[in-house]
């Protein structure tokens, strides 16, 4: 079974610039898509997705903002939208949409950015805080559970090109990382870094500005974690830099299960 998370930077220009390619070159069972800042009457009229596959679109409330989709070609059943607490009750964002795919349970995430100004870092903390108490139970299923999407946060030197200079950057901050370390030691596997191992410094992301793409001064901040179940159906977790050049400012994490 093969599962891809990808951050498309909005769909419809991820349209333009090449997404369908990728559909018909991964050929993915399921793809979780983050950041489509669409609503379905917004797509291009002459798009459709690619055959054989349906979709669940969870847009937020604000038009050109946020959003989630997932897509699959495996008969799919919404469980919810959202992850409850203060911070967003009603997922208005849209950054939360939990499916089920035969035996596997997907918790598709748009974790917030905290780098436009101090509340929306505060606002991104709580709600981590609050995601990590609505996934924590989840783990203890027996059957695959994996929670993918972009968590806007950069876990270990590994995963970012310049550590030191970004330390004190939201995505990288000592707070986040510590919370995302609190989350695997909850039993949560960060399935890439359990393919490639340590000291492999691959990214996901990467800013526009100083070309940062062409010399690859990016960030890992694309995840699929799983559980318990998860982890022993794992065969491989990569990243798609090429799809992180072409379509979006992030590449896709591609993983396969056995």
């Amino acid at each position: 079974m093969r599962i891809v998370t990808w951050n498309v930077n909005g769909i419809r220009a991820a349209i333009r610039k090449g997404l369908d390619r990728y559909f018909e070159e991964i050929k993915a069972d399921v793809w979780m898509l983050q950041e489509t800042r669409c609503l379905e009457e917004q797509l291009p009229k002459d798009w459709s997705l690619p055959q054989g596959y349906d979709w669940i679109l969870h847009p937020a409330t604000k038009k050109g903002y946020s959003g989630v989709a997932t897509i699959s070609k495996l008969n799919m059943i919404e469980i919810g939208r959202g992850k409850g607490g203060v911070t967003d009750p009603i997922d208005s964002e849209g950054r939360v949409l939990i499916t089920k795919h035969e035996d596997l349970l997907l918790v598709n995430t748009y974790l917030p950015s905290g780098s436009s100004k101090d509340e929306r870092q505060t606002f991104k903390e709580q709600w981590m805080k609050e995601w990590r108490e609505f996934v924590t139970p989840l783990f203890k299923q027996k059957t695959p559970v994996i929670l993918a999407g972009d968590l806007n946060i950069a876990h270990t030197e590994d995963d970012i090109w310049n550590p030191k200079g970004n330390s004190k950057m939201s995505g990288f901050l000592p707070q986040e990382r510590e919370w995302l370390t609190n989350l695997l030691e909850d039993g949560w596997c960060d399935l890439f870094r359990e393919h490639t191992g340590p000291g492999i410094k691959e990214y996901s992301w990467w800013s526009n500005r100083g070309q940062a793409r062409a010399k690859d001064r990016g960030w890992r901040i694309d995840y699929l974690l799983g559980n318990k179940a998860a982890k022993e159906r794992l065969s491989s977790c990569r990243i798609m830099r090429k799809g992180g050049l072409e379509v979006s400012d992030h590449a896709p994490v591609i993983l396969e299960l056995h």
